[in-house]
């Protein structure tokens, strides 16, 4: 079957209301999840029906109390029935290879991960494996891979909870060929990293993920990310960004993502959509247009965002791009030169610099959080301002976020007050927007503790289907629970999962929706979510009655141009 007929009938049964099938009392499943309220994924209205599963797959949906048997039966009492929920934006990349059960987001429901802002953990070169052991944190492991499909299949093979798909990140396939300079590529070097992201998909990528606020990827022109989501579109990979502004050209970014879409005439996406600085809040109703339209003239063009108004970043988002040209070594030995470091100082202080000052957007320095450390000696100031520590230091703001970057060695954890209420909710109110937490899944115990988080590692999702779907009543919860599953998985071509419907993956989460809610603060953030009960990942239980069973059934998602065994697992792009 070619494939553009294949997209548009995954795309079709995607959008069926589920439909209870006949009773087969004689019928015995694996597993029966009983007298639940069932949210499908589509958005359709919930029914009353039993879901039944065979093996790694939804069986059959069945009339509510048939008479079919199963070697495990589940009472949901009543509670929502629905298909796990798609983490789009993760940055479990380091953390499931820590602690495989992913018990942050586990715990709230989410089933399947997805990497790939920017960079990804492949391809890698023996240059990019040096570097990247020297910035490894409290997380420490060698790094047995080279291919991303290398790095995803090392997951599934070490045990993990969640399911894992990525991105190839353009900032990685640059550094892969071009280093960490402000250069841009010979149509040669281009070639090749056209051919990386080939190759990338052909492991099962989903697309390219940008992040092009952050050098190196400061550095990459317009032409260059869209010669590589041309690679990727090649074989269906569609193209996500951090934009190259959130700010004063927030829209002129936008534009930009959306020519990508219209060039590739795949799927371009924006992360946690969002404007950034209070002079700017007034675009996000601009920018929202703007997308509508893209939508309306045929584009496949939408968004993800985060439940919350603060950002988290690195401290290095407060300095401009040129002294980060090189790579971490060299900014930090440039900031070691008074000269630069004045120069420094000054555009850092300078409010109309043409790089995006993620601090002075805050409008204060007590909207700094300081979230992340190596060096032991300064992890006693996690979780203080930048005010703060910069007046017991008696050094000025800018020169404190330079000291704390070479003291540290790093780019230093922050979080980064940017956002409206007004905003966060006029954004999760759009049809296309899915939900990504842009953070780790981790847990209160072990090196998870030798740092703090962002409350959206542990909150996110509840945060979501808690706060905004069931208190403020930004949409009905069949609507919340497509945005976590349905749309996500239509969006980057996840065959069979985000659905619950016979032949979909029995990726399964039973919930309260009354009692749902996050828990963790920017001031205490490690705090569990509560309200998901029970959560069943390819058809194995993951979480009993709120508890990780230590099980780790978690398989790698592959896109829609991997090469490999398609029979594997039973659906093209799933493993």
């Amino acid at each position: 079957m070619p494939r553009l007929t294949l997209a548009l009938l995954t795309l079709a049964l995607a959008a069926c209301s589920t439909t209870p099938v006949a009773d087969a009392p004689s019928q015995r499943y694996d597993l029966l999840v009983r007298n639940g309220i069932v949210y499908d994924g589509s958005g359709a209205a919930p029914q009353r029906v039993d879901v039944a599963v065979r093996g790694d797959r939804i069986a059959a949906l069945l009339p509510a109390g048939s008479e079919a048997s199963a070697a495990r039966v589940v009472d949901a009492q009543g509670r929502a029935v629905a298909p796990g929920f798609i983490n789009v934006l993760s940055w479990a990349v380091d953390s499931l290879i820590a602690d495989g059960r992913g018990m942050s987001d586990t715990r709230q429901g989410v089933t399947l991960e997805i990497f790939g802002e920017g960079w990804s953990m492949g391809p890698l070169n023996e240059r990019m494996k040096a570097d990247a052991l020297k910035q490894q944190g409290d997380i420490r492991y060698p790094i047995e891979w080279t291919t991303l499909g290398e790095y995803l299949q090392s997951l599934e093979i070490r045990g993990i909870t969640p399911n894992v798909a990525s991105f190839v990140g353009a900032t990685t396939v640059r550094i892969h060929e071009l280093g960490e300079d402000d250069v841009d590529p010979t149509p040669e070097q281009l070639a090749r990293m056209q051919d990386l992201v080939r190759a990338a998909m052909a492991e099962g990528a989903l697309g390219v993920g940008g992040s092009l606020i952050y050098p190196p990827a400061t550095f990459a022109e317009t032409p260059e990310l869209e010669a590589l989501a041309q690679a990727a579109a090649e074989s269906g990979g569609g193209y996500v960004a951090h934009m190259r502004s959130e700010a004063d050209r927030f829209l002129e970014a936008l534009d930009d993502t959306i020519a990508i879409a219209r060039a590739t005439g795949q799927r371009a996406e924006a992360y946690h959509l969002k404007a950034a600085g209070e002079k700017n809040w007034p675009k996000m109703a601009q920018a929202i247009a703007r997308i509508d339209a893209a939508r309306a003239e045929g584009l496949q063009v939408g968004a993800n965002m985060y439940a919350y108004t603060a950002g988290a970043t690195g401290l290095s988002a407060a300095l401009p791009p040129w002294v980060q040209a090189g790579g971490h070594e060299a900014m930090v030995a440039r900031l070691k030169d008074a000269a630069v470091r004045a120069r420094v100082l000054a555009e850092m202080r300078d409010p109309d610099v043409e790089w995006e000052n993620l601090r002075l957007l805050t409008g204060s320095d007590a909207r700094l959080l300081l979230i992340d450390f190596r060096n032991p000696a300064l992890k006693p100031l996690t979780g203080r301002t930048l005010a703060e520590v910069a007046r017991e230091r008696g050094t000025s703001p800018e020169e404190t976020v330079l000291d704390l970057i070479v003291e540290d060695d790093s780019r230093v954890g922050a979080a980064y007050f940017l956002m409206s209420e007004d905003n966060v909710e006029l954004g999760l109110r759009q049809p296309w927007v899915s939900l990504g937490s842009d953070a780790e899944s981790s847990a209160p115990e072990g090196v998870f503790l030798a740092t703090s988080t962002h409350p959206r590692a542990y909150g996110n999702v509840a945060r979501f289907l808690g706060h905004y779907v069931r208190d403020r009543r930004l949409m009905p919860l069949e609507e919340g629970v497509h945005r976590l599953t349905g749309l996500p998985a239509t969006n980057w071509k996840l065959a069979d999962r985000g659905c619950l419907r016979p032949g979909c993956f029995a990726d399964i989460v039973v919930f309260d929706p009354a009692t749902i809610a996050d828990h963790a603060t920017y001031a205490a953030p490690q705090q569990y979510a509560t309200g998901v009960d029970d959560v069943f990942v390819n058809g194995v239980q993951v979480l009993r009655d709120g508890e990780h069973t230590g099980a780790t059934p978690g398989r790698v998602v592959r896109g829609p141009g991997w090469r490999g065994d398609r029979a594997a697992g039973g659906a093209e792009g799933n493993k």
